[in-house]
């Protein structure tokens, strides 16, 4: 994946995911997705938190 388009994101339990972001849609705007969270072993909320 190309850098400049990669965010990271984490969840409460410390699991990190790195997924796309379209910057000139979103500029500005902190995204948080549902993904599945292996540790947990359920769907939680994933935040996106600095590179």
């Amino acid at each position: 994946m190309s850098q400049d388009n990669l965010m990271k994101l984490k969840s409460a339990s410390g699991t990190i995911l790195y997924s796309r972001k379209n910057k000139k849609k979103l500029a500005g705007h902190k995204i948080e997705l549902k993904k599945f969270d292996k540790k947990l072993r359920k769907r939680v909320t994933f935040k996106e938190v600095k590179k």
